[in-house]
């Protein structure tokens, strides 16, 4: 395990060779497995489990009992919401031995899950996308999607602050918040810097 000045309570259990960053906090009953990446400032909730390989950027906030499996890769500024759940394998099967199979599931920069969400394996959660509370994702999100449901569907769109977005007649949305402006062009949003 790679030194560095993070925090982790005495009943979490940090396996060898993890890379934690700076200003980590891992709280009580998680469990770090081996060989995963966390980044700076991270926020690993209560009974998090995250399992070996796995890939956390910078500034990740992870709720309570939520299990991160191999092959998920979260980028920077990800909220991962209470009990939320990934899958890594499209058929388990208790008797048969699949972790040749395991899919890689990508979660891009800024995106939020919600609560008890579930995110099947292979799919990639779009940069600041937002995944309703309890939605079960089968497929990919794009960027800034809002997606709610199960299975899961897109209804709108969201800013980098989170809020829905409502679109003028030149399909030009401004965040309230923010007062960022985005526009969207067929099926893709893109911030207007």
């Amino acid at each position: 395990m790679k030194e560095s000045n993070y925090f982790s309570h005495k009943t979490a259990i940090i396996d060898d060779d993890c890379k934690i960053g700076s200003g980590t906090k891992i709280w009580h009953f998680s469990h770090i497995m081996s060989n995963c990446i966390i980044g700076e400032s991270c926020n690993i909730g209560q009974n998090v489990v995250v399992s070996p390989e796995v890939v956390l950027g910078n500034n990740v906030k992870v709720q309570n009992n939520v299990s991160i499996y191999t092959g998920v890769i979260c980028e920077d500024d990800v909220f991962l919401g209470p009990s939320m759940v990934f899958t890594n394998v499209v058929n388990p099967r208790s008797a048969i031995i699949r972790k040749n199979q395991y899919l890689k599931t990508i979660v891009k920069k800024g995106a939020t899950i919600g609560a008890n969400a579930t995110i099947v394996c292979g799919n990639t959660i779009g940069e600041y996308s937002f995944i309703g509370a309890g939605s079960v994702v089968t497929k990919e999100v794009p960027n800034y999607a809002l997606v709610v449901g199960n299975p899961s569907k897109q209804i709108g769109w969201v800013g980098e602050y989170g809020h829905k977005l409502d679109f003028n007649e030149n399909n030009v949305a401004i965040c309230k918040e923010s007062k960022q402006e985005y526009k969207l062009e067929g099926n893709v949003l893109r911030r207007i810097e």
